[in-house]
């Protein structure tokens, strides 16, 4: 399962990514979907075993325009973008 971290701002996007990456999480930036309905038109992409240290970097970042952690998934052919609880 593959989770973005969906931000308002460009340049925490590209932060968040930066201090995922030195704390060991594989991440890059990808255009977020329209599926999310929400976000800068930039998002961070990782893989969901990392969910719990990505949560855990994202309150050291204390990133004001962090909108949420979602995951994608294929419904009958189709991107669905669904929220995280």
């Amino acid at each position: 399962m593959m989770i973005l971290a969906v931000f308002r701002s460009r340049a925490h996007s590209i932060d968040y990514v930066g201090r995922l990456n030195a704390y060991g999480v594989q991440a890059t930036t990808v255009p977020t979907p329209k599926e999310a309905k929400i976000g800068c038109g930039l998002c961070v992409r990782f893989d969901g075993r990392y969910l719990v240290r990505a949560r855990a970097i994202m309150k050291i970042g204390r990133y004001s325009s962090f909108k949420g952690f979602y995951k994608t998934e294929f419904q009958n052919g189709r991107m669905v973008v669904l929220p995280l609880q």
